[in-house]
């Protein structure tokens, strides 16, 4: 019977998807890892025989050398899959990389649309064009993932209108950009595929992007991503591949963080120790890594939320980095029964042990 493993994180993104992932794909060699929300945004890490890669285009598996499966709720930058493609080749992790043909495709242009709407800044953005991609999806100007392996010139007709759609300056820097997107996407060996290709795998391992107080129907908005982070597409790939035995692992940080706007609880400088391997560090658009106490009551919540969607035959916790900082987490609050507790200290998912 096909049985599946779904990570979601409870916060605002960064709890250590990745790191679970990876110690799922340990326990389940034989596993594809499924992307099913997000995309090139996510910075995942996985540090593996003294190997480090931060996956994005990839599944957390690819490292440990499971392929990746990327859903039609996900985004694709040929770009920047192309330059991922190239890092984990070199440190022999799979490079096999299914995409689902409506998977919707990021543009130079939706990048330059995300860095340039003065609203968008400020609300909050990682500057790499997801919420252009989504927002201009929902629209005529459509671009998916099977336009990717049709004529070029249909290709490039399609994104000469969405320039237009976003009116974009065309400067030298932009055209360049184009030059090397579709240069990307004729070297890559594209693996167009439904959802069909899972059927070989007795084991799917859904990897959740940021947390579920990021969701765009659940966070506080403005400041929430463009796509649904619960447990919800995971659970209809589930139903669709008529997949019962399903598995929820929730993970978090023994502390909140939020990498960009937006509010946060309890929040506050903290003295972390363990942490140099931390990847989600300044940049221009999210500015600061933000930190603060844990709150087990909002934990409470954002699994309340998840379980609208998710009908679980097991239901597990797992609290990363409980060695960066000294916090005990009061599990009377959370007023749920978990079928294990894990605890993870932090890079490597070697480190995990069930605390209860």
């Amino acid at each position: 019977m096909k049985k599946a493993k779904i990570v979601i994180g409870l916060g605002f993104g960064d709890e250590g998807k990745g790191i679970t992932t990876d110690f799922l794909c340990s326990q389940n060699p034989e596993a594809i890892v499924i992307r099913f929300s997000g995309g090139q945004q996510a910075a995942h890490t996985v540090i593996l025989n003294g190997k480090k890669h931060v996956h994005s285009s990839f599944a957390s598996g690819a490292l440990r050398g499971l392929p990746s499966y990327f859903s039609e709720h996900c985004t694709i930058h040929p770009s920047l899959l192309y330059n991922e493609f190239l890092e984990l080749k070199e440190k022999e992790g799979n490079t096999t990389l299914y995409i689902h043909p409506l998977a919707k495709i990021t543009t130079p242009f939706d990048v330059w649309q995300n860095r340039n709407n003065s609203k968008n800044l400020v609300h909050g953005s990682c500057g790499k064009g997801i919420g252009a991609t989504m927002k201009r999806n929902e629209g005529p100007y459509k671009l998916f993932a099977i336009d990717l392996v049709g004529p070029q010139n249909l290709l490039i007709e399609k994104l000469k209108n969405i320039g237009f759609y976003y009116g974009v300056s065309n400067t030298i820097e932009l055209q360049n950009e184009v030059a090397y997107f579709l240069e990307c996407i004729e070297r890559i060996d594209w693996k167009i595929a439904n959802y069909n290709a899972l059927k070989n795998y007795e084991t799917l391992i859904f990897e959740g992007s940021q947390g579920v107080l990021l969701d765009m129907d659940h966070g506080v908005f403005p400041n929430v991503t463009y796509a649904n982070t619960t447990s919800k597409n995971a659970i209809e790939i589930c139903k669709k591949l008529d997949i019962q035995d399903v598995e929820l692992f929730y993970v978090s940080r023994c502390y909140i963080t939020r990498h960009g706007s937006g509010w946060m609880p309890n929040e506050k400088e903290m003295q972390l120790v363990n942490n140099e391997e931390e990847t989600c560090i300044y940049n221009e658009f999210q500015k600061e890594l933000r930190f603060g106490e844990l709150d087990e009551e909002l934990l409470l919540h954002a699994m309340q939320i998840d379980q609208i969607y998710s009908k679980a035959t097991k239901c597990n916790l797992v609290i990363t980095c409980l060695d960066q900082y000294k916090q005990e987490v009061n599990f009377d609050k959370l007023k749920t029964k978990f079928d294990t507790i894990y605890g993870s200290y932090s890079p490597e998912s070697k480190f995990f042990k069930a605390i209860k």
